[in-house]
C-alpha cells in the first residue's frame, strides 16, 4: 500500500467523525486509511467486452487483476504490473488512462463506492431511467451498460464543462440509449411533469450534489472547502429540492436511489427522514443490498448548538419523521432522532471495505 501525505482534518470536522465512529480503534483506523492511497478500480463496459475477455487482455500486459466482489465480475483492481523480473511494480502515473483498452471504451475507471448506487438501483433493459446528476458519466456509462443499451436513460447535467465530459464519456463507452439535458435538476423534473404528465420514469438515480467528506483519499480540496454551513443548510436545501421533484416523476411501483459521498447525516439520514414524513403513505423504503460491508444508517444525531440552529433555519428538523430533544439555548447540545427505518440504508465508511465513503438508500413509490 502506498502512503500519502493528507492536508491537517479541520477540528469541528474530526470532532463529528468521533461522534459517528465512537470506538477509539475504529476512529484510528478511519484516520490510518486516509493515509493510504485508494485502489486503481475500474468497471469493465460489457457494451464493448466481456469482463473475462477484458481481464485476459489487461493480464497479457503483465497488469495484476483481482476481482473484490464475486457477483460483479465486471469489477476489478488493478493491482500493479510485473516487471521484467517479475517483481510487482505501481502502474505509471496516468497510464490506467492512457491504456488503449480505455481509450477505446472498454472499461470506465471508478472508484468503487461509486459503483454501489448502480448496484443498490438494478436497472434493467427496457426501462426509462433518469440521471438526474449526470455527469462525468461513471453512473450513466453503468446504466446503460446494465441495460445493455436497452430502453432509455435521460442523463441531466447542468455545468456546461462537465457535460461536455460527460457526452465524452458516453461515447468513448458506446452509449446509444441516452439522451443528454442541461438544467437544474430540480427545474428539470418541473419541465418534464409540464411537459407530458403521462411520462413517468421507471427508476431515477438522486447522486446528489454534497459536501463530499467521504472523498477525502482522492479529493483534497474536501479539506479545505469543507463548510458547517453547506452541510447543515445550503446543501440539504438543494438535496430536499431534487428528491422532492424526483419522486413526483417516479411511476408507481418505480424505485429510487438517493445517494451521496458524505458522512453528514444532515445530509443522509435527515433527507431519509424528511422523505418518509414528506411522502407518507406513498413512499417505501427499502433495505439497500450490497456486496461489500454495510453499516445500518444512524437513529440519533447530537450536533453542536450552532449547528443546530443552522439545522432548524433550513426547516430540516422539522419533519424529521422522529423528535428533537433539547433547543438551540439548552447548556448541553440538542439531539436530533431520525425515523428508525433508517437503518435500512448504508453507511460505507472508508476503512471498512478500502473505498472511499458514500451513503446509499433507496425508496419505492407506492402510490
Amino acid at each position: 500500500m502506498t502512503k500519502i501525505k493528507i492536508p491537517e482534518m479541520k477540528p469541528e470536522f474530526e470532532e463529528r467523525i468521533k461522534q459517528l465512529l465512537p470506538d477509539k480503534k475504529d476512529f484510528q483506523s478511519y484516520l490510518d486509511i486516509l493515509k493510504i492511497k485508494p485502489v486503481n478500480s475500474i468497471r469493465c463496459n460489457p457494451l464493448k467486452i466481456s469482463p473475462e475477455k477484458l481481464k485476459k487482455r489487461l493480464e497479457e500486459k503483465t497488469w495484476k487483476i483481482s476481482r473484490p466482489w464475486e457477483s460483479n465480475p465486471e469489477v476489478m483492481i488493478i493491482e500493479g504490473k510485473y516487471n521484467s523480473e517479475n517483481n510487482l511494480i505501481s502502474l505509471e502515473p496516468g497510464e490506467l488512462g492512457r491504456a488503449e483498452e480505455h481509450l477505446l471504451g472498454y472499461y470506465y475507471i471508478q472508484e468503487l463506492a461509486s459503483m454501489l448506487p448502480i448496484i443498490a438501483l438494478k436497472p434493467k433493459a427496457g426501462e426509462l431511467i433518469l440521471d438526474l446528476a449526470a455527469a462525468p458519466g461513471s453512473k450513466t456509462t453503468q446504466i446503460a451498460a446494465a441495460m445493455e443499451n436497452q430502453g432509455a436513460i435521460i442523463a441531466n447535467e447542468i455545468s456546461m464543462g462537465r457535460l461536455r465530459i460527460l457526452s465524452s464519456n458516453l461515447e468513448r463507452c458506446g452509449v446509444t440509449n441516452t439522451i443528454i439535458s442541461r438544467k437544474e435538476g430540480a427545474a428539470l423534473c418541473k419541465r418534464l411533469a409540464k411537459f407530458n404528465p403521462e411520462i413517468k420514469f421507471d427508476k431515477i438515480l438522486v447522486d446528489a450534489p454534497c459536501s463530499g467528506e467521504g472523498t477525502l483519499r482522492s479529493a483534497y480540496k474536501t479539506y479545505k472547502m469543507w463548510n458547517i454551513k453547506n452541510v447543515t443548510k445550503a446543501l440539504p436545501q438543494i438535496q430536499k429540492r431534487l428528491f422532492k421533484h424526483a419522486f413526483e416523476i417516479l411511476k408507481v411501483d418505480g424505485e429510487i436511489i438517493y445517494s451521496t459521498c458524505t458522512h453528514a447525516p444532515e445530509e443522509n439520514e435527515a433527507i431519509v427522514s424528511w422523505a418518509l414524513e414528506e411522502f407518507g403513505d406513498k413512499i417505501k423504503i427499502k433495505k439497500v443490498e450490497l456486496p461489500i460491508k454495510c453499516r445500518e444508517g444512524i437513529t440519533e444525531w447530537n450536533p453542536k448548538k450552532e449547528d443546530f440552529a443552522l439545522i432548524k433555519s433550513s426547516e430540516l428538523s422539522e419533519s424529521q419523521g422522529g423528535s428533537r430533544e433539547g433547543t438551540a439555548k439548552s447548556e448541553k447540545n440538542p439531539k436530533i432522532n431520525f425515523n428508525p427505518k433508517v437503518k435500512l440504508c448504508c453507511r460505507v465508511y472508508p476503512h471498512d471495505n478500502n473505498t472511499e465513503g458514500f451513503f446509499i438508500s433507496k425508496f419505492k413509490k407506492i402510490k
